[in-house]
């Protein structure tokens, strides 16, 4: 999972994203790490919530755009899945299958509601990168080398 979240910063970093969004990219599934479920609960057929447990652990210290894209990362798949014909076919094996669990493709008046959101491109953008970064071997920075960002992203939050 680590290199998962690796992957999608390096993705987001390597486009020219923001300190912000790539520290959306980076902590998108840092809820695995913060509940009581095990980190392949997804795979037991067990939706953990991990967004919100994420997005929870993180408000506070990290400005609304960062925890919006950790929150909203799983909705972002089922509105994609709903509004963009070619995106379904681009999932992986585990997020086809995980899909079921969070709720399958989203019904219209869940898209309408969902595209609200004032951070929408973001998060939209942030799971993007998600589903691009599940590549094995696939060499990354080390969390060492995003620690400043998230230093500065927290300490910009918090001025």
């Amino acid at each position: 999972m680590s290199q998962h979240m690796l992957q999608a910063a390096y993705l987001a970093e390597q486009s020219g994203a923001s300190d912000v969004l790539i520290a959306g990219a980076l902590l998108h599934d840092i809820g695995h790490y913060t509940n009581e479920f095990p980190e392949n609960a997804l795979e037991l057929g067990t939706d953990s919530h991990h967004e919100t447990a994420g997005a929870a652990v993180l408000a506070g210290y990290f400005p609304p755009l960062v925890t919006d894209c950790v929150l909203h990362h799983v909705t972002a798949k089922r509105y994609l899945c709903a509004t963009d014909d070619a995106y379904f076919a681009c999932l992986s094996t585990a997020s086809v299958a995980t899909l079921k669990l969070q709720g399958g493709a989203m019904e219209a008046h869940e898209v309408e509601e969902f595209a609200q959101n004032s951070n929408l491109a973001a998060i939209l953008q942030v799971r993007r990168w998600d589903d691009q970064g599940k590549l094995k071997g696939q060499q990354t920075p080390d969390f060492q080398h995003y620690a400043p960002m998230l230093q500065r992203v927290v300490d910009g939050f918090n001025a």
